[in-house]
């Protein structure tokens, strides 16, 4: 067996969501460090009773704790519904749904939810983008893919 002289290991990894809670604990440390300061401030300052006082900073703490508890929740049920609604089609900011039509093909790249008839509903675009392709009937009745009649051959050429 052979002894390994070195080893290098690369790792490359996407920090953002990281980078983001991060700030985050940042900002909630200094809303804490705000009231903190503020609560011994008006004890020693303005004269308050420092019982009323202690209670004010844990009436503050406590709120903050559960503004950070609900926010995670608060956020997936916002998306939960945003997501519903634009799978419905609602413009942006708007009541008016929101009409793309595909009469003549096109791609759908993203998830988006669309009506099957009375109470189903259908999930397209889950896994990448999907094509919609008009159908028609040909001269002997079977149902398929139109091919346009009015495209040009299409010639490829290959120097060897």
């Amino acid at each position: 067996m052979t002894e390994l002289d070195g080893i290098t290991v690369s790792i490359d990894a996407d920090t953002g969501a990281f980078r983001r809670e991060v700030a985050e604990c940042d900002r909630l440390a200094k809303g804490l460090g705000r009231s903190l300061v503020s609560a011994f401030e008006s004890a020693a300052l303005r004269g308050r009773d420092l019982g009323e006082v202690l209670r004010s900073l844990a009436m503050r703490l406590s709120s903050m704790a559960l503004n950070a508890a609900f926010k995670p929740i608060e956020a997936g049920i916002g998306a939960l519904f945003a997501n519903l609604f634009k799978g419905f089609g609602f413009a942006k900011g708007g009541i008016v749904p929101a009409v793309t039509p595909f009469a003549s093909g096109g791609v759908v790249a993203t998830p988006t939810f669309f009506p099957m008839g009375p109470n189903a509903l259908g999930l397209m675009g889950e896994r990448g983008a999907e094509a919609i392709l008009p159908l028609a009937r040909g001269a002997d009745g079977r149902l398929g893919v139109r091919a346009d009649a009015q495209a040009k051959p299409q010639s490829v050429v290959v120097n060897v």
